[in-house]
C-alpha cells in the first residue's frame, strides 16, 4: 500500500476529468458521451477531439466486439524448472568453494544447462555473496593452463642423429638395408620409398624450422 500524503480532491477529480494517457482519455469520452448522455460536440470539445474524429470513434466502439482499454498483467512463469532442477547442485558446489562460472560448467556437463547468469542469480536468491578473488591454491582441483617454456630457434640442430618411429615405410627402408648389406643395392621399390620418405622428412623438418624461427622473432 502506498504510504505519503494524500491527492487533493481537485487533483483525483482531474484523473478522470482530463486524462493523459490515449486509452484513458478514449474510454472517459465514451463513457460520458454514452452514460452521461452528453452531446457529442460537447464531449469532443472537452476530451479534446474533433466533432468528426469523436464520432469515427463512436462507431467504432458500437461495433468492437471486445474493446479494450484495461490490460491485465501478464506475470512470468513462476517456476523455472532449469533453476529449480540446479539448485540444490549449485549450493552444493558454492560450499565447495566453486565460483559462478566453474559451476556452470559442471552442471553442464551434468547435462542441466545453466549460464552463468542464472547461477549468480540462483546463489544470490539462496544468500551467497559473490566469492573473493582467489589463489590458484584456493580454487577446486580442475585442470588449467600450463605455461611451458618458450622455444628458441637457436636450439634447433639439422645434424643427423638416430630416432625410432612407428612408420611402416620406414621400417622397411631400414630393414632393406640390413638386409642387403651397405654396398649391396636395394631393389627399386625400396629405393623409391626410401626417397619419397627422405623427402616427406625434409619437408617437414623445413616447414618447422621455419614455424620455431617466426616464433622465436614473435618473442
Amino acid at each position: 500500500m502506498p504510504i505519503g500524503a494524500p491527492n487533493s480532491l481537485t487533483t483525483c477529480k482531474r484523473f478522470f476529468t482530463a486524462p493523459t494517457l490515449p486509452k484513458h482519455r478514449q474510454y472517459e469520452a465514451l463513457r460520458a458521451y454514452f452514460v452521461e448522455d452528453r452531446p457529442s460536440a460537447e464531449v469532443a470539445r472537452a476530451f479534446g477531439y474533433t466533432p468528426g474524429s469523436f464520432q469515427v470513434m463512436c462507431h467504432h466502439f458500437r461495433r468492437e466486439r471486445d474493446p479494450l482499454f484495461f490490460v491485465s498483467p501478464r506475470f512470468g512463469p513462476r517456476v523455472q524448472p532449469q533453476k529449480s532442477a540446479a539448485r540444490a547442485r549449485a549450493v552444493e558446489l558454492r560450499k565447495r568453494n566453486y565460483s559462478v562460472y566453474e559451476i556452470s560448467e559442471t552442471l553442464k556437463e551434468e547435462k542441466i544447462a545453466l549460464g552463468a547468469t542464472a547461477v549468480r542469480e540462483l546463489l544470490k536468491a539462496e544468500g551467497f555473496s559473490p566469492l573473493p578473488r582467489r589463489l590458484d591454491e584456493d580454487r577446486p582441483d580442475r585442470p588449467r593452463p600450463t605455461v611451458e617454456a618458450t622455444a628458441d630457434v637457436r636450439a634447433l640442430s639439422l645434424a643427423p642423429r638416430r630416432f625410432t618411429t612407428q612408420d611402416a615405410s620406414i621400417n622397411r627402408v631400414t630393414e632393406g638395408r640390413h638386409a642387403h648389406g651397405a654396398g649391396a643395392r636395394a631393389p627399386r621399390r625400396v629405393k623409391a620409398t626410401r626417397i619419397a620418405v627422405w623427402r616427406s622428412l625434409a619437408v617437414s623438418i623445413s616447414t618447422a624450422a621455419a614455424d620455431v624461427a617466426a616464433i622465436g622473432m614473435a618473442g
